[in-house]
């Protein structure tokens, strides 16, 4: 498996392509692709132009504050930082297991926001996409067109939405940016009040998470796309628990390759950088992380629904198992590798939180009011989630005076950075003409982006408004073509 940033032997003699920025993801970014006369791709490169710097204002912080800053990364997954980062300051106190009530809040907490996510992302983001295809009328292929043309379905993805944030209310007080986690477990009991109010709608939320996979499946199967877009070996990487079931909130670090045997398994996330290792590129704000037992030109990997799904042995709900057994019998048994099995996977994963949301409401543990444990403290902490996006790893070290000196933040997306620029340079490579610009060839490469769900700067989902403009230049570096779309969403073809 090479690597997939190509350097050309004599850009200046190449075509440039720039698609700046990649729309309907969250943050900043851009893609430039380099062609020669034949149109052939010689280097795909996704530019995160947007610096974070959250792992430099946390420092000088005590500990204590960090779950309720580093969630204000992200609009849409904040739960996921809080509880990461939840979980590494619960080794400042040594914490490391929690009460039963504090961990399975923790966990109803943590699936009410995958099935948020998962349904955000697949309703408003990528159904446009998927239901009228990658060169649709651009007027048409959005969340508005989606309403018009299947109002039932846009209603389920709306409804299942606000279930998983009501989940994220009734425990975090709010459904962006509230507070639950602290070190050593959680700030509030569960009422029986708000766990009835939960469980009234569970069975219909159950119901639309089953309809979803069951939709997700036939566009994956029936899209001449499928086969061929961004289908590319990899190695896959996720958290599973002790016995290879998918597992969210905890467990150990397990890779595959792409042919599926185990790098590594079984791995303490606490020792995470003995096993992966972040290079740094001049023209990106965003890592390269790669395994280091495999090198930096085959090491990377994949992460998130598709990932998971891979990397696990069975899920622990019925139903979603009963998919995921589908899933990989499509692939004959072995590794799926295909970019657009991502919205399938991330379906299965959404029927599964419904279902485990569903378990943990019935658990007695879950109203108990023992929510804090302490042990020997210490002065570095690890915590590792399998945050919707992927697998999200938060390692903070703090002084004597409970400050914190040093944070490292490897983020879902940066795990998938490598990734994302091989699927792109592949969609690239099999679409691109290199003659004719047209905003249904722009969509292709930002669908190839999309099915990733990528957070660029870990802040809000940007709904295909930002503006937008791809350049085509010929070998001698003369202007050839120009399509610009403009903040409203509006095309115009501007004269050279």
């Amino acid at each position: 498996m090479s690597s997939v940033l190509e350097t050309a032997t004599n850009p200046r003699d190449l075509k440039r392509v720039v698609i700046e920025p990649v729309t309907r993801v969250e943050g900043h970014g851009k893609v430039t692709l380099l062609l020669d006369e034949q149109n052939r791709v010689h280097q795909v490169r996704l530019h995160i132009v947007e610096f974070r710097g959250f792992e430099k204002f946390i420092q000088g912080r005590p500990y204590w504050e960090i779950p309720v800053m580093v969630q204000r990364l992200c609009g849409i997954c904040p739960v996921s930082h809080h509880l990461a980062a939840a979980k590494a300051i619960d080794m400042f106190v040594g914490a490391r297991k929690l009460t039963p009530a504090a961990e399975k809040l923790r966990r109803l907490l943590h699936v009410g926001q995958m099935l948020q996510s998962h349904a955000l992302h697949f309703f408003h983001l990528a159904s446009p996409d998927l239901l009228f295809g990658f060169d649709s009328e651009v007027e048409r292929r959005n969340i508005v067109g989606v309403i018009a043309a299947h109002p039932d379905l846009a209603v389920q993805g709306v409804k299942l939405r606000k279930y998983g944030q009501e989940v994220i209310r009734h425990i975090m007080g709010k459904r962006v940016h509230g507070t639950a986690a602290i070190p050593g477990g959680m700030n509030k009991a569960l009422t029986a009040t708000e766990r009835d109010l939960m469980r009234r709608d569970i069975a219909q939320v159950v119901a639309w998470s089953r309809a979803a996979v069951a939709l997700s499946r036939t566009v994956f199967e029936t899209s001449e796309h499928s086969p061929v877009f961004g289908n590319f070996p990899s190695n896959h990487m996720s958290l599973i628990g002790e016995d290879g079931e998918l597992d969210f909130y905890d467990g150990g670090l397990r890779a595959r390759d792409a042919e599926g045997a185990t790098i590594f398994d079984h791995v303490d996330y606490i020792h995470y950088n003995r096993h992966i290792r972040e290079e740094v590129k001049p023209w990106s704000y965003m890592k390269f992380p790669f395994i280091i037992g495999k090198g930096e030109a085959d090491g990377w990997y994949r992460v998130g629904p598709l990932a998971r799904l891979n990397t696990c042995d069975r899920i622990t709900t019925p139903l979603a198992e009963a998919e995921r057994q589908g899933f990989r019998a499509a692939a004959g048994g072995g590794l799926q590798h295909a970019t657009l099995a991502y919205h399938w996977a991330r379906m299965i994963e959404m029927l599964h939180a419904a279902e485990e949301i569903e378990r943990l409401l019935d658990d007695p543990d879950l109203l108990g009011t023992d929510l804090v444990t302490r042990g020997a403290k210490a002065l570095e902490g690890v915590g590792v989630v399998e945050a919707p996006r992927g697998t999200l790893f938060h390692h903070y070290k703090i002084n004597e005076d409970e400050v914190v000196e040093k944070a490292n933040l490897i983020v879902s997306t940066t795990n998938n950075n490598q990734a994302m620029n091989e699927a792109v340079r592949q969609v690239a490579a099999r679409y691109l003409d290199g003659k004719k610009l047209t905003e249904g060839l722009l969509n292709h490469i930002e669908v190839a982006i999309r099915a990733y769900d990528p957070c660029l700067s870990c802040a809000t989902h940007a709904l295909g408004k930002m503006p937008l403009q791809i350049e085509l230049l010929d070998a001698e570096g003369l202007l050839l073509d120009r399509l610009v779309k403009g903040a409203d969403g509006t095309l115009s073809c501007e004269p050279v």
